[in-house]
């Protein structure tokens, strides 16, 4: 069932900036509240007003269950590769060995107060990338299944 024009236009509009907001968080959870699982359930809540909105039948390319558990083990992989990525080099597991490497999420903090460089994580930003995209498909997967049992038993 689809929701009326004006519920429709109104998430049009406000979907864009709900996953802004969400990658926000995600990309800044090594220097603000947040992380991502944080601005992965933003995200994922995002998807979900698309999908109440509009019928979740309707947008097979947004929301297909093969691209959302490709989404979940891909993010999962990247997790734990980032922890492995240390050992290869001869580093303990998740040890963070980008920090203050100079590269990219490696540039060092300058001793005192600072405003927060986003390039100063290391490791963190990756992990809470694969988290963020971890979350964001698992959460999505889940509601699907509950949207598809819904509809199983509304034609009993």
């Amino acid at each position: 069932m689809r929701m009326s024009k004006i519920v429709r236009t109104a998430t049009d509009i406000l979907y864009p900036f709900i996953i802004i907001f969400g990658f926000y968080i995600i990309l800044h959870g090594h220097l603000t509240p947040g992380g991502g699982f944080q601005g992965g359930a933003v995200v994922a809540t995002g998807t979900a007003l698309v999908l109440v909105a509009y019928s979740w039948k309707e947008l097979p390319g947004l929301v297909s269950k093969n691209l959302l558990w490709f989404q979940e083990s891909g993010g999962l992989l990247l997790f734990i590769g980032a922890g492995l990525a240390a050992m290869i080099i001869g580093f303990p597991f998740f040890y963070n060995w980008l920090a203050g490497s100079g590269s990219i999420f490696g540039t060092p903090v300058a001793f005192g107060p600072n405003p927060g460089d986003l390039n100063t994580g290391g490791f963190l930003p990756i992990m809470n990338i694969a988290v963020g995209v971890e979350v964001w498909g698992g959460l999505v997967m889940v509601l699907l299944y509950l949207l598809s049992a819904l509809e199983r038993e509304e034609r009993a």
